[in-house]
């Protein structure tokens, strides 16, 4: 078995793909078309990382009885033209291709349903960098119920257990840096994604770069 020097699992909105705007307009316009309050920008802001249906019940203050419709409604909208309206960070492919090169090996680890985040990889061209896809599964519920990041970063560790000599997660939200330590791992942030200011430091990100070429360097230095 051929040990990689380093796995390096990813997080995908805010880190490798950026969602312009698709994704807090998406669910503006979902939760308009259900007459429903949208929240300001900020708290927007915050629904971009966790569970959809944590972020609508806890954020928007969505009745039960409405989340499933608006989910609904918003992947719906999200397939049709968030998804091509998206687009890879500048670099990112890139550094994905560089880290490859030198024998690392790169995993997705994603609250957006796995199937989801397979399909918006390949309408990227950015699939081939990634050994493997993990996210939240199917049902939108059983999502809400993981244990936020750390049982989805628990299960890309586990799929590529005794294949690596050390692993790091790269992430916006303090999600990533909270899964990332309950699974023993260290977390590096990225500063072009979601978070408020300080909110990675303060969960306790190892470092947290400014541009691609921060990050690149950085994970080059743990070769």
């Amino acid at each position: 078995m051929i040990i990689s020097p380093l796995l390096v699992l990813f997080d995908l909105d805010g880190t490798v793909v950026d969602p312009a705007g698709v994704i807090t307009g998406g669910i503006s316009a979902a939760l308009s078309e259900h007459g429903l309050a949208v929240p300001a920008p900020a708290q927007l802001q915050r629904m971009v990382g966790p569970a959809l249906v944590s972020g609508l019940r806890e954020i928007a203050s969505v009745p039960e009885t409405l989340i499933a419709q608006v989910v609904h409604t918003y992947r719906a909208g999200y397939r049709s033209h968030g998804m091509a309206a998206s687009s890879p960070y500048p670099g990112i492919a890139e550094c994905l291709g560089s880290l490859a090169e030198n024998g690392v090996v790169c995993v997705i680890a994603t609250q957006k349903p796995q199937w989801l985040a397979e399909e918006l990889l390949q309408i990227q061209g950015l699939r081939h960098f990634f050994r493997s896809v993990h996210g939240s599964p199917r049902d939108e519920q059983e999502a809400a119920a993981l244990e936020g990041k750390t049982t989805i970063i628990a299960a890309a560790l586990n799929a590529h257990e005794g294949t690596f000599a050390q692993a790091v997660m790269v992430g916006d939200r303090r999600h990533d840096v909270e899964g990332a330590a309950r699974n023993g791992l260290e977390c590096i942030g990225v500063d072009w994604g979601f978070a408020a200011a300080g909110e990675l430091e303060s969960a306790g990100a190892r470092t947290v770069v400014s541009s691609v070429r921060e990050l690149q360097e950085e994970l080059h230095g743990r070769l």
